[in-house]
């Protein structure tokens, strides 16, 4: 899979693509801030992992554009679950502090999706 990657920790970030890549994906980009993958978000994502809170705001507005378009993508946060816009609900929600289990088992849920 392409993957976006949202998060304003890049060592969280850069921990997160080293495993992404070693099961085999492609970490297509990697934002640190809302702006910025607005700006960068492409086409062609299969997957995204969104922090929620970001310097400057919520990372909502890009779920939104990837449920427009049919990308699946999951909440990597510490925030609560309950915090997440009704509209957002349906999303995965992993809780961090995660373990790599729990990412893997988000993108084996969106490749079996796709698959429908």
């Amino acid at each position: 899979m392409r993957i976006l990657i949202l998060e304003d920790d890049l060592l969280t970030a850069f921990d997160l693509q080293l495993m992404l890549e070693a099961c085999g994906h492609e970490v297509v980009d990697t934002c640190g801030t809302v702006a910025e993958a607005g700006l960068r978000l492409r086409d062609d994502v299969d997957f995204a992992f969104l922090d929620v809170d970001l310097p400057d705001g919520k990372s909502f507005p890009i779920a939104a554009r990837l449920s427009e378009r049919r990308v699946p993508f999951a909440f990597v946060s510490g925030s609560d679950r309950a915090d997440l816009p009704a509209a957002l609900r349906h999303a995965a929600f992993i809780a961090k502090p995660y373990g790599d289990a729990a990412i893997r088992n988000s993108l084996d849920a969106a490749a079996l999706l796709a698959a429908c």
